[in-house]
């Protein structure tokens, strides 16, 4: 099974390049006079970023026919929904205030434009594959305080600045004209006639090269600086960490195993303290065990999905523009590894000496689809109510049920069945004894909720820099294009969360507390609630995000992701603490 997966995620590798192959437009190329494909994808208000609408959803006129371009599953769920525009560009053919097409405002028309306006609405298009960002229209605010004196205009000229070498585009940039305007103000009929100029210019830059201005956008030098130095400190937080754990935590069990050792010399009726004392509880299985087998499975997938995300982006397939590159490795890749999180689930489950692996298996493929779907569900519908571009189509929501049911489903049950036939024993070094020793009193400190708060602060603090160049693309309209700096980020955050998780497990066994598979398990994954507390932060503090679709898809989707994390994580925190845990009683003589 393990072999078919290898296959089927290399095939998937290759696709993705192919993909980005053919999507850069490596054989695009024009004689002059042809014409280039351009495609208006959306409009919306800037700050909104999954607040957006098709483009002729607006009352622009279409100058003939509009024809959809037939998408990818990533560039549907990414929210595109390309139309061809009313703009002929042909190659390397200048045009001087050209009409692409005129039409009569109504009042109502009007009154659409300028709430649009009003919104700081862009429009999206695409020439050959390149970007083209602009702003619909401008508001007057010049010495006006009261806002109903603010006078609105809607542009109606855009000049397109377009580069090529020999037969290929390389750049285009559009610029509105500020003096040729629409007057918007008043609800009255206004006729607009939209025009274009087109000016070409020859350059050296090579095709290969044409996505290297929008990568280099992303990491201009000043904002480089910052993620070294997010790098440096998180560095020296995981050093500092390091050095606390090996000095102080091999100091103390060198002196517990040299005490251990001593006891066991002298009279056997001396009574044992510590972590030794708790040998026959410390393997005593957890309650709940199928749900902690379950979330072991889920963390486990989500962590190879991570794993092979990162190979993609460190590859170069997600470069800036690839639309809906990501989400399709996304979809793709977590369906061809649903079968891990069967068979770790399921094996796990069985090394816990559990019985209904069935019902296991189902809690596993639920456990974090479940709350996903349901929350999609949810922020699909009030997409359908703003009739806005991030609501799926029929045809797009049956094709993820048939991914769902045709690939995840039979390959998480595959794997379940091979868990389940791996006959492994659960690995303890010590005998459990037929009753649990009573759990001493421990101070408020020693609880599950401090101890969370305590294990999630320190790898929060190691990736909060880079969060924030995170939230500003995946919620903004910057690109992030350095996967190579966030791939360090990533291990930094899974070696703090293993060292404090182990950390925090070795204090709790040393207050006779045996009950540290579930809190090593939350501790570990308490990262992902830190970074949710900072959703909170970024939306009333660093982002201008407004309206209940925007708000409920944000701290929706959000939800979901800070869940993900707290299961990988989670599932991190635990196999080391496992890890600890089996190697200091292994270490002393336990009858």
């Amino acid at each position: 099974m393990e072999d078919s997966l290898t296959i089927l995620v290399l095939a998937l590798l290759i696709s993705c390049c192919a993909t980005h192959v053919s999507s850069d437009g490596s054989d695009h190329r024009y004689k002059e006079g042809e014409t280039v494909p351009l495609y208006a994808n959306k409009v919306g208000p800037f700050h909104n970023p999954s607040e957006t609408y098709r483009y002729f959803d607006l009352p622009f006129c279409s100058g003939g026919d509009v024809k959809e371009k037939k998408e990818a599953l990533g560039e549907v769920l990414n929210g595109d929904r390309l139309v061809s525009a009313p703009y002929k560009l042909e190659f390397r053919k200048e045009k001087e205030s050209e009409v692409a097409c005129s039409k009569k405002l109504t009042r109502e028309d009007v009154a659409k434009f300028r709430e649009a306006v009003k919104k700081d609405y862009y429009f999206q298009m695409y020439y050959d594959d390149l970007p083209i960002w602009g702003f619909i229209g401008k508001v007057d605010k010049e010495g006006k305080a009261d806002p109903s004196e603010y006078k609105y205009s809607l542009y109606k000229h855009i000049h397109f600045d377009i580069l090529y070498n020999k037969d290929r585009v390389i750049e285009i940039s559009a610029k509105t004209d500020p003096s040729s305007v629409v007057d918007l103000t008043e609800d009255k009929d206004a006729d607009a006639d939209f025009t274009y100029t087109v000016k070409w210019r020859e350059t050296e830059i090579p095709f290969e090269k044409r996505m290297d201005k929008y990568s280099q956008s992303s990491s201009l030098p000043h904002h480089l600086e910052i993620h070294w130095f997010s790098i440096i400190n998180s560095c020296v937080t995981v050093l500092l960490l390091t050095g606390f754990l090996a000095t102080i935590l091999m100091r103390v069990l060198k002196n517990d195993f040299m005490k251990y050792a001593q006891d066991e010399e002298a009279a056997d009726d001396q009574e044992e303290t510590g972590w030794k004392y708790i040998h026959g509880d410390v393997f005593r299985f957890p309650k709940h065990k199928s749900l902690f087998a379950a979330a072991l499975g889920s963390g486990t997938q989500l962590f190879t999905l991570t794993i092979f995300i990162f190979m993609l982006a460190l590859v170069g397939v997600f470069y800036p523009y690839n639309r809906g590159a990501l989400f399709t490795a996304l979809v793709v890749i977590y369906a061809l590894t649903s079968g891990i999180a069967g068979y770790t689930a399921t094996s796990f489950y069985c090394q816990l000496e559990g019985t209904n692996w069935v019902r296991n298996l189902l809690l596993t493929g639920c456990l974090f689809c479940g709350p996903l779907f349901l929350t999609f569900c949810f922020l699909n519908t009030v997409a359908i109510a703003y009739s806005a571009t991030a609501a799926l189509p029929f045809g797009t929501i049956v094709v993820i049920v048939l991914i769902w049911t045709l690939v995840t489903s039979p390959l998480l049950v595959l794997g379940g069945i091979a868990g389940k036939n791996s006959k492994a024993e659960f690995q303890a070094p010590c005998r459990t004894t037929k009753y649990p020793r009573e759990i001493p009193p421990l101070p408020w400190y020693r609880g599950t909720l401090p101890q969370m708060a305590m294990a999630g602060f320190l790898p929060f603090s190691a990736i909060y820099i880079e969060l924030y160049y995170i939230f500003a693309s995946v919620w903004g309209h910057r690109i992030y294009t350095i996967y190579s700096i966030l791939f360090i980020v990533f291990i930094i955050l899974l070696i703090v969360t293993a060292f404090i998780t182990v950390a925090l497990t070795y204090f709790q066994l040393a207050a006779e507390d045996h009950e540290w598979w579930w809190r090593s398990f939350l501790c570990g994954g308490s990262t992902g609630l830190f970074i949710y507390a900072y959703c909170l932060y970024y939306y009333y503090a660093r982002s201008d995000m407004s309206g209940f679709m925007q708000t409920s898809f944000f701290f929706g989707y959000m939800a979901c992701i800070c869940y993900g994390f707290f299961l990988m994580l989670g599932m991190v925190g635990f196999r080391a603490a496992l890890l600890f845990v089996r190697h200091i009683y292994r270490s002393i003589k336990c009858e």
